[in-house]
């Protein structure tokens, strides 16, 4: 027995130090690093053709973590067909997160957070603009980029507050008189999704 549980803590002890040893995403090089052996093995095989370019290799380098909270954070928020916002730069953005409204600055902790439906503000001196998202993901990273997924974003004021109490009704009696699993799943996101919209809209 004692071992087994020598092993165990053996094992459990060799797992933490690798997982303390592996560097955060944040913690990588900013410039993409190119894969020597597999180039060296390509032109071996390969001599009169050009290696494959990999993903990698089109996407621009990660800027570097400043070593000062700069003044702005820089904000990037896309949406499947179409980027809303590209390398803004602004003062704060609030997303709405499954664990409640989260402000982000300049500075803020690397942060994975899971969106609710509800309102993204985004604040630029005095001007701020609203956005309401159905559900999607916020990254935060430790340069001030905040990159923000949503599957569905309107602005705020294109929402007609008629149409959205409309819907609220209309989900609510489905939701009463659903039979099956799927009908009360579809009619509860639907009643979810409009009382976010109405109480986004009443404040």
């Amino acid at each position: 027995m004692f071992r087994q549980a020598s092993r165990l803590l053996a094992r459990t002890t060799t797992a933490t130090t690798w997982r303390r040893s592996r560097a955060f995403s944040t913690d990588l090089p900013a410039t993409p690093t190119e894969d020597s052996t597999f180039i060296e093995s390509w032109k071996k095989v390969i001599p009169n053709m050009d290696p494959p370019k990999t993903p990698s290799s089109f996407m621009t380098p990660r800027p570097a973590t400043p070593s000062s909270i700069p003044s702005k954070i820089t904000v990037n928020f896309v949406l499947p067909y179409a980027s809303e916002l590209s390398t803004k730069e602004v003062d704060m953005v609030i997303v709405p997160a499954t664990t409640g409204q989260m402000g982000v600055l300049p500075g803020h902790v690397p942060t994975i957070a899971e969106l609710k439906p509800g309102i993204l503000s985004v604040h630029e001196g005095n001007d701020v603009t609203k956005y309401f998202l159905s559900s999607g993901f916020a990254f935060i990273h430790a340069n001030s980029v905040a990159d923000i997924i949503a599957v569905e974003a309107v602005p705020l004021d294109c929402i007609d507050p008629a149409l959205v109490q409309k819907g609220l009704a209309e989900f609510t009696q489905r939701l009463g008189t659903a039979t099956s699993d799927l009908e009360k799943a579809e009619a509860q996101i639907g009643v979810d999704v409009h009382s976010a919209l109405n109480s986004a809209l009443t404040g």
